[in-house]
């Protein structure tokens, strides 16, 4: 059976994470610039590839400084490493949910994720196009990535936590 191609729709998806600061408290923050696609046999997707980019200069937490700090060598030093990748290896069913497992590239380091996807269906919008919706959510540890740096707080505690929350909301559109 011949593959099918599906685009990210930039205009109907979210690349957010959370990660604690002072652990006292979760701070949100998004990519505002990616591309994916994916490419399947069938609209369950099951077994299909998944391919993602984030322009890591797109970060946005809402607070200039704090974005600058995460565009920097501290963080993800967006001019020297100005994507990070995701290109999977596994979509397998999981119960009524999937499992997609992949090579996620941040800086200069791979490492294997998993991330657990809800399929919340395939639609044909009033244009005419059919769509596909999927929430990907998984944990990461930015450590792991080359993101080092932390301060500590008068009593003691780490201002960014180590643990880094991925959540995605992604509508592909069908080639």
């Amino acid at each position: 059976m011949a593959k099918t191609n599906w685009n990210i729709d930039p205009m109907h998806s979210e690349v957010h994470f959370k990660v604690k600061h002072m652990m006292v408290s979760t701070v949100t923050g998004a990519f505002d610039e990616f591309e994916g696609k994916t490419e399947a046999e069938d609209e369950n997707f099951e077994n299909g590839t998944f391919t993602f980019k984030a322009k890591t200069a797109s970060i946005n937490t809402k607070i200039t400084d704090r974005d600058n700090h995460l565009k920097s060598d501290d963080f993800f030093n967006a001019e020297k490493y100005p994507e990070i990748t995701f290109n999977s290896k596994s979509f397998i069913k999981d119960g009524d949910d999937f499992k997609l497992v992949g090579d996620l590239t941040i800086r200069d380091v791979t490492r294997e994720v998993e991330l657990e996807v809800i399929h919340d269906g395939v639609a044909v919008d009033p244009y005419g196009q059919t769509k596909a919706g999927f929430e990907l959510t998984g944990k990461i540890n930015r450590k792991e990535f080359g993101l080092q740096w932390n301060g500590v707080t008068e009593a003691g505690s780490v201002v960014v936590s180590d643990t880094v929350r991925l959540v995605l909301n992604i509508q592909l559109i069908k080639q």
